[in-house]
């Protein structure tokens, strides 16, 4: 009997364990929170922002396919990812229809030359011949005067016939000389259109020559070569364009390849409207690399944009603002392990190149047009200058502006305008003459500051010593003869060409000096002018033309130790931003506050519900929120709508299909096996 009471009492036991333990486990659910929560916190806070941006370089130079009014076509390129000096062959064009069309250009103008020389002949064997007619005039008119002084001996008759005579000889020698002087004049301007034709065949050479130096394109700074991808052709949507390989035909202005300045990095990423409310340039961050993941290096805000962009085709398309941020370039080179020699030829590798390419932080890339040397195509010439001669061209280094041999209604032939000369920086004046380096048709004020403008660009010892020779007058104040004597001293002192001797009308000729960037200027002037030199002899090679000679590609990556580089641009890397420092400040994440009519709260909880606080924020990040009032430090707050939540699974459960052997609903409904919520 005590066995059966003992073993009741223990199958009781059991059962109410048993039973106890069920009543708890149904009981659990009601007693935790539906929602996740945290507790706010006090303490010092260092309010941080965080980004994501990829290394890139400060200074990149974009070079492009030039305009040789023929196929472009690449026949050398550097390779890919190779590291190219100052002044190294990055790509070269095919200049074998621009050398044959500056074939056919010098013949044109030997062509010019033999027709010049046989219209002097032809010019020198007239004049010779109206010297020998005009003296036998002047003789018949000499014989005639003193027959007419015989007149008193001889009877009246005879006399009349002498007197008849006499006007006659007088009247025949008039007609001769004005023929002759027609004939020279016609002559003389038959010249001036040959000249002219001329002067027109040598600005083509200029051009051809010109636009065959551009088919070689120099490295203009030191960096790493990018080869940019050919998309000339028809591309379908999605598909991977080739990078520019020898052999392609690319369209004038095609971007071929980029130059990479490695001596000076920077990281490019960007923020939140809230971060960017925090911060301003100057800022410290610290940067790390996901190619270093264990080292962190310094750096500080650089520049930020003031607007905000978004990228409707990526993953986040909401709109950020873009963040450049500037990295110590000693300390990332020494924790990658480079030796203080080779700290010291990147350090000054950037300052060479930052005196040649401007920082595209600043400049958009592809602004430095460095296929096109000395200016623009088809007229700058290496240097900046320009030979301008005849008529056309713009002052100061753009070839081509006007039309040769009148470019203006009512210009003489030269490309002077009417009764005018030259306009000051080497457009030279035409057959008609006029006033030199004055521009006819211009008031007194439109002179003075055409030629204080003149006088403003040129090199500062020249414009110190013409200074002196004006003194304190303008030198649109000066009269023609000091004038003259002015633009003589510019001449001497610039080292240019004098302009060509003046035609029929007066002085001709621009005042054709050097300009500082090497082309001389001052072509043809009036029809006495001289014979311009041989177009077929080459001129005189600048610099520039010399480091095209002498330009090799550089060498390949697998050749090349590449020592210098240690990084390459568009390496992903984590930034973090300090902000501020805070403190004993009562903060709270970011995630648990929540607007309402424009006043921010949270949802506190108070017992078995959440009920909501307003709260007056002191600043704000991206991740943190500083409270100035309405909470307590230990309070526990919501990290998301709680409210939200029971709306939802109230929802869910009138939804739910009802039935025994059904397991929980998705929203936590019971089922016949699911778990009360």
């Amino acid at each position: 009997m005590k066995k059966l009471f003992t073993r009741v009492l223990l199958v009781l036991v059991l059962g109410g364990g048993v039973y106890a333990s069920y009543k708890y486990f149904q009981q659990l659910p009601q007693k935790q929170l539906a929602v996740a929560t945290t507790k706010v916190r006090k303490g010092d806070v260092v309010v941080r922002a965080y980004a994501r941006g990829e290394l890139r370089a400060v200074r990149s130079v974009t070079l492009t396919a030039p305009n040789l009014f023929s196929t472009v076509q690449v026949t050398k390129l550097a390779p890919l990812g190779s590291l190219a000096k100052d002044k190294d062959l990055i790509v070269e064009f095919d200049d074998s229809e621009r050398r044959s069309q500056l074939e056919e250009t010098l013949l044109e103008v030997e062509q010019i030359d033999e027709q010049t020389k046989k219209s002097q002949a032809d010019l020198s064997m007239r004049e010779n011949q109206d010297q020998v007619e005009l003296l036998k005039a002047r003789y018949s008119v000499r014989r005639a005067e003193l027959e007419v002084k015989r007149n008193e001996l001889l009877a009246e008759i005879d006399a009349k016939k002498n007197i008849l005579n006499l006007e006659e000889s007088r009247r025949r020698l008039q007609q001769l000389e004005s023929d002759i002087k027609s004939r020279r004049d016609q002559a003389q301007a038959e010249l001036a259109v040959l000249r002219e034709k001329r002067n027109k065949s040598l600005i083509d050479v200029a051009r051809e020559r010109q636009r065959i130096a551009q088919c070689k394109v120099l490295a203009p700074i030191t960096g790493l070569v990018a080869i940019k991808q050919n998309r000339g052709g028809m591309m379908m949507f999605g598909q991977q364009a080739p990078d520019i390989r020898e052999g392609d035909t690319v369209q004038p202005g095609t971007q071929v390849a980029d130059v990479l300045d490695l001596s000076e990095l920077e990281v490019a990423a960007k923020v939140g409207e809230l971060d960017r409310a925090n911060l301003r340039e100057g800022q410290d961050v610290n940067i790390q690399l996901d190619a270093v993941p264990e080292k962190i290096f310094h750096g500080k805000i650089k520049a930020m944009s003031g607007t905000a962009t978004s990228n409707p085709f990526g993953g986040d398309p909401g709109k950020k603002f873009e963040v450049v941020f500037s990295v110590d370039m000693k300390e990332l080179m020494g924790g990658l392990g480079a030796t203080p020699e080779q700290i010291r030829r990147v350090m000054e590798t950037a300052e060479r190149n930052a005196k040649k390419a401007p920082a595209t932080s600043a400049f958009p890339a592809g602004m430095m047009m460095s296929g096109m040397p000395g200016g623009f195509p088809g007229g700058a010439m290496p240097g900046g200058a320009v030979i301008m001669q005849g008529g056309g061209g713009m002052p100061g280094g753009m070839q081509g502006g006007g039309m040769p041999g009148g470019a203006m209604p009512g210009a003489m032939a030269g490309g002077g305008f009417p009764g005018g000369g030259g306009m000051p920086g080497g457009q030279q004046g035409g057959a008609g003459g006029g006033r030199q380096g004055g521009g006819a048709g211009m008031s007194d004020e439109q002179r003075r500051a055409m030629f204080q403008s003149m006088l403003d660009r040129l090199p500062e010892p020249v414009k110190k010593e013409l200074q002196k020779m004006i003194g304190k007058k303008s030198i649109g104040d000066l009269s023609n003869e000091e004038r003259q004597k002015v633009f003589a001293k510019m001449r001497e002192l610039m080292g240019g060409g004098q302009g060509g001797s003046g035609g029929p009308g007066g002085p001709g000729g621009g005042i054709g000096f050097r300009a500082p960037g090497g082309g001389r200027q001052g072509g043809a002037g009036g029809p006495n002018a001289a014979v311009a030199e041989d177009p077929r002899k080459e001129p005189p090679m600048t610099q520039d033309d010399k480091d095209r000679a002498n330009a090799k590609l550089p060498l390949p990556p697998e050749e090349d130790s590449q020592l210098d580089i240690l990084l390459r641009p568009g390496l992903l890397a984590d930034v973090q931003i300090i902000v501020e420092k805070v403190s004993d400040a009562i903060h709270i994440p970011n995630q648990a506050v929540f607007e309402k009519d424009g006043k921010t709260f949270v949802y506190v909880h108070n017992g078995a519900r959440f009920e909501e606080r307003f709260i007056k924020p002191a600043k704000r990040s991206e991740s943190v929120l500083i409270v100035g009032e309405g909470l307590k430090p230990g309070e526990v707050i919501a990290l998301s709508d709680p409210l939200k939540k029971k709306e939802t699974d109230k929802k869910d459960q009138k939804t739910a299909a009802p039935g025994k052997g059904m397991g929980a609903t998705p929203g936590g409904g019971t089922g016949g096996g699911g778990r009360p919520k």
